[in-house]
């Protein structure tokens, strides 16, 4: 099949060559730019009145109307916000003709420039040029987004949400689905993950005041890598080219969080420059301090008395202190070589800085109550063991993405040839961190200690503390060392080259333009990850947790006393030798963990494109090989007297053996999409497509990973790609000068979707006894289906004040399920919602925009989410809805210069995990962090 594709590709481009261009035939070029020829009015539409040949302006403003025949024309420069503008040109008989248009006063130009008005209007001009289904995140002329963070911007998008992660927005979610089946790229280089267990990047990894723009591409063109589900998310940096003028522009910002009481910093400084005409220098470089609080609640082994009210066997309060330090710098050189050559070369630099520190208490209960009712429950020592344990993690890591990317463009007549190559680097690496420290005292029958649980609040149990026990559970010198495991190095790292051609052939007529297009795309992976763990079970002295003893910042109730935040970390690095090394357990854990992957694609497809002044048809197929050579190691623990290979073991014994498996796999992903305007502000768009999405490369490793609670995991390499059919049904008004409603609806068909399943039953694997165990599965099939509405409007109708409102809302539904076979039994199916799949979310973002003033006010809304499956639906973890108020407000002061405030998470909505257990939702995780100020200056000049 590959050397047919093969063949159909070269045959196109025979007969693209062998096609004669028309004999007497000029090319109209130009850019297009506001009015006062600040910045490039990206995806403005041109069409010349007299044959309807339409044509799209770049990034850099620029547009080409190749093989136009001689004679006099008149070129629409259509952009939402501002009114059409018409220009006349004469083609000579051979040669180009330059045209280049301005859009909006010659004065002032900045109601589609900068600020919200301008955010919208760059949106949605680029939306509505689109093939398929996109929403985009822009910029305005002096480098603002809409809020000071891109997460909290990408918030607001049609069909677009954001997963938090301790109170800050990480992973995007699109219309309703897991983030994971999405794939991020930096300036058309896909972007590699530092973690260790997952593909997708975190945003808050990379600082805003680096990023140009943003493009969520909902549906897939041949052209387009084929490896999403959800969207493509294309992250552009800036370019000397994106405006017409220099640009420079600091912004200094504090931050305060009301759980922390701190105030950190934030600055950034970017700059866009054109050297001369031809060469042009943009770049820039950020620093931020986040320091942070939150108080977390986990409980797990939900069961129920003999009186049928529900209990928790273990329950942890865990008081979490937080500060992140992020340090980014980006650069790109533009070049335009000759009249018809563009080269470019952009790198980007991003360093993300993590401490944490961790008290908690652990109350863990052996046996059912003494007494309960539905909302309580009370515990003695005399019925059965409490064990209390208190710990400290004291962990840093640092994360680092590092992406070069050189590429170009060149136009000659009616042919279009793009290239590129790339590199890009991301990791993430601890050494040093104890992760962590423990203590522990027992009570047992005699030792007189009560524990009540108050469950009125199930999203935060309380307890109380009595008997003659209670003294001993509140005295330090109580609980003794009992563990402590240092992450030697955790290093994980993840690499990929790249290289990319394409080449198309635009045929010209008087009906239409008609391109072929073919291309290829070779990507290069290799992710990997090391662990050197030890750990340490004995002490040789006197060693407690009153050594050790210090504070807390947890506000739910009183969990003292805990150890300090360093403490535990410099007494074992003062006495490390008399640590006594588990060497059985640090075998497993520094060994277990570790594995490489190589992933290999090579990629080819074959597209025609047919674009006329009202149907736009793009069709063709995309073939994409994939080869894995998975690398990890068995792990397997033996007991004394064990035989190993014919063998009696004298001793307990950890044997490591590597293994590898390699597989491949080819895809055949063809695609339809059609955009019709049927008249003139009216878009309708269908598509059909099938894509692919890549198991996690750590979940197809054949290892086995346990922590200090025995919790294990392991992967499997006989994973299947998800592989899905997709389609999009759309419709777009564009109404007044600058508004929009839209709606459309989706549908998608997923075979082998991957889950992660839970099961709490103990056991033992590769000879290591565990809890509960977690793995990887493929489901069935699944479908998804939905729709989405969005409305904008800026309210410049209303009479004055009222004239600088905007408004933004939108609404998405999805209906994600699929069936899994319970404990892989074919008789006993069930169906679960697909995983981080949400039914409902919506945003509403209410704006005011006038002279120098601008207010933002915006609520987003995500229901709730299966986030990881049980061994019964009893047992299966979701995500509670969550709905989130922001605020933010400008104010300009001079030309150029404005003061602003945010104020993020008002109403200090929480994180709240739970299972339906019992009749009600129990707690498996409550996590709150409260509200967050920011404030500052920007100038740009």
């Amino acid at each position: 099949m590959s050397r047919i594709f093969r063949g159909v590709s070269r045959a196109a481009i025979v007969i693209a060559l062998a096609t004669p261009a028309a004999a007497l035939a000029g090319t109209i070029t130009g850019t297009v730019s506001d009015g006062t020829g600040t910045r490039a009015l990206q995806s403005t539409q041109l069409r010349i009145v007299e044959n309807g040949r339409v044509a799209e302006a770049g990034r850099d403003g620029s547009y080409r109307f190749p093989d136009v025949a001689p004679g006099t024309y008149t070129i629409e420069a259509r952009y939402v916000g501002a009114d059409p503008v018409r220009t006349t040109v004469t083609v000579p008989a051979s040669g180009d003709i330059d045209a280049d248009i301005r859009i909006g006063s010659d004065v002032d130009s900045s109601i589609i420039v900068v600020g919200q008005v301008a955010n919208q209007a760059s949106a949605l001009s680029r939306q509505r040029a689109a093939d398929g289904v996109e929403s985009v995140l822009t910029r305005d002329a002096i480098g603002q987004f809409p809020d000071q963070n891109v997460a909290e911007s990408l918030r607001r998008l049609p069909g677009v949400n954001i997963l938090n992660d301790q109170g800050e927005g990480r992973f995007v979610s699109v219309r309703g689905l897991d983030p994971s089946l999405n794939a991020a790229s930096i300036n058309g280089t896909r972007l590699p993950a530092p973690e260790s267990d997952t593909r997708q990047v975190a945003l808050d990894v990379i600082p805003s005041e680096l990023i140009e723009s943003i493009e969520i591409k909902k549906s897939l063109t041949p052209d387009m890598d084929g490896d999403t589900i959800g969207a493509s998310i294309e992250i552009n940096t800036t370019s000397a080219f994106d405006r017409k003028k220099d640009l420079y522009s600091v912004k200094l910002e504090g931050s305060y969080n009301e759980f922390a009481d701190a105030l950190t910093p934030k600055g950034s400084f970017d700059f866009s420059t054109r050297l001369t005409d031809r060469l042009g220098v943009a770049g820039g470089a950020s620093y931020y301090k986040r320091k942070f609080e939150s108080d977390n609640i986990e409980a797990t082994d939900w069961a129920t008395d003999d009186n049928g009210n529900a209990y928790a066997a273990e329950i942890q309060y865990r008081d979490y202190d937080v500060e992140r330090k992020r340090i980014g710098g980006t650069l790109s050189l533009d070049w335009l070589a000759t009249d018809t050559t563009k080269l470019y070369a952009r790198g980007i630099y991003s360093q993300f800085e993590d401490q944490e520190y961790r008290g908690d208490v652990i109350l863990i209960m052996d046996e059912a109550p003494n007494a309960s009712t539905a909302t309580s429950a009370e515990f003695s020592s005399e019925d059965g063991r409490i064990e209390v344990r208190r710990r400290m993690k004291d962990r840093f890591e640092k994360q680092k993405i590092k992406s070069l990317t050189l590429g170009g463009e060149t136009n000659s007549g009616p042919w279009k040839m793009t290239y590129s190559g790339a590199w890009s680097e991301a990791s993430e690496r601890e050494n040093g961190s104890i992760d962590p420290t423990r203590f522990r005292a027992r009570f047992d029958e005699g030792d007189d200690l009560t524990i009540g649980f108050d469950y009125a609040n199930p999203r935060k149990p309380t307890f109380t503390v009595s008997g003659n026990g209670a003294d001993a559970f509140y005295d330090p010198t109580s609980y003794g060392f009992d563990e402590l495991e240092q992450t030697v190095l955790s290093d994980s790292r993840d690499r990929e080259y790249a290289i990319k051609g394409d080449i198309s052939r635009a045929f010209a007529s008087d009906a239409g333009t008609f391109t072929v297009q073919a291309g290829m795309k070779a990507r290069w992976r290799k992710k990997s990850y090391n662990l050197e763990s030890t750990l340490y079970d004995g002490y040789d002295g006197d060693y407690t947790l009153a050594d050790v003893l210090g504070g807390q910042t947890y506000r739910i109730q009183d969990i003292l006393p805990l150890p300090s935040h360093t403490g535990p970390t410099d007494f074992f690095n003062q006495n490390r030798d008399n640590f006594e090394l588990n060497a059985i357990d640090t075998a497993i854990n520094s060994n277990s963990s570790d594995y490489s992957v190589k992933e290999d694609i090579l990629a080819t497809y074959l597209m025609g494109r047919w674009d006329s002044d009202t149907l736009r048809i793009i069709g063709g197929v995309r073939m994409e090989q994939t080869r894995n050579d998975i690398r990890a190691k068995l792990t397997q623990f033996l007991e004394e007297g064990a035989e190993y290979q014919g063998a009696e073991l004298t001793e307990d014994t950890v044997f490591v053996t590597p293994n590898r498996f390699v597989r491949n796999y080819t895809d055949w992903l063809p695609s339809l999409t059609v955009r019709y305007e049927p008249v003139r502000n009216v878009v309708l768009r269908a598509g059909v497509y099938k894509s692919l999405v890549r198991p996690n490369l750590s979940s197809l490793t054949p290892r086995f990973t346990i922590n200090e609670d025995l919790e294990a995991e392991t992967g499997n390499p006989a994973l299947n790609p998800y592989r899905a059919w997709n389609a999009d049904l759309s419709a777009e008004w564009y109404f007044g000068t600058n508004a929009a409603l839209t709606g459309g609806f989706f549908w998608k068909s997923i075979k082998d979707f991957v889950v992660e399943q839970r099961t709490r039953t103990g056991g033992t694997l590769y000879g290591v006894e565990y809890s509960e165990l977690t793995s990887f599965i493929n489901g069935d099939k699944a479908k998804v289906k939905g729709f989405e509405v969005s409305y904008s409007q800026v309210m410049s109708f209303l009479p004055a004040p009222f004239d600088g409102l905007l408004v933004n809302a939108n609404y998405t539904y999805t209906d994600a399920k699929g069936t899994v076979l319970t404990d892989g039994d074919i008789a006993d199916p069930r169906s679960i919602p697909l995983a981080s799949s949400s039914k409902n979310t919506f945003n509403l973002v209410l704006g005011y925009e006038k002279g120098p003033i601008s207010l933002r006010a915006a609520g987003t809304y995500r229901d709730k989410y299966l986030d990881e499956l049980g061994g019964n639906p009893e047992e299966d973890r979701y995500v509670d809805n969550h709905f989130q108020i922001d605020l933010s407000a400008k104010y300009r002061l001079a030309p150029g210069v404005r003061v602003f405030a945010e104020w993020i998470n008002v109403g200090n909505e929480p994180y709240f995990a739970y299972q339906n257990y019992a009749g009600g939702k129990r707690l498996l995780q409550f996590e709150e962090y409260n509200w967050t100020a920011k404030f500052g200056i920007t100038a740009s000049f």
